[in-house]
């Protein structure tokens, strides 16, 4: 069993940064591959960002591609988003998801564990 919390979440201008947080706690983090979803309201839950779990293999969505970087540290059970030259249509409620079976999730189905989210909006 696998509790995700995501944080880091909040209201920020067109152009600015944010970084996202996802702390896993119950076991460690270490063996899962880890995404990160976007979900707005009235669409579909979509890909963003994965990571394999060494930290080894990487893939960002083309929307966010050059503008986003996921990384982990599995030391501290965490994985990150870092979010650069945001824009309005980023605005949405950001989730972390852990997988166990698959070296990247860049897919919500069969996804092990899902954090609760956290709000991004972007103001233009």
């Amino acid at each position: 069993q696998v509790q995700l919390v995501e944080s880091g979440g909040g209201l920020v201008q067109a152009g600015g940064s944010l970084r996202l947080s996802c702390a896993a706690s119950g076991r460690t983090v270490s063996s899962y591959a880890m995404g990160w979803f976007r979900q707005a309201p009235g669409k579909e839950r979509e890909f963003v960002a994965t990571i394999s779990g060494n930290g080894g293999s990487k893939r960002h969505a083309d929307s966010v591609k050059g503008r986003f970087t996921i990384s982990r540290d599995n030391a501290k059970n965490t994985v990150y988003l870092q979010m650069n030259s945001l824009n309005p249509a980023d605005t949405a409620v950001y989730y972390c998801a852990a997988d166990l079976h698959r070296i990247l999730v860049v897919s919500t189905t069969g996804v092990d564990y899902w954090g609760q989210g956290t709000q991004v909006t972007v103001s233009s």
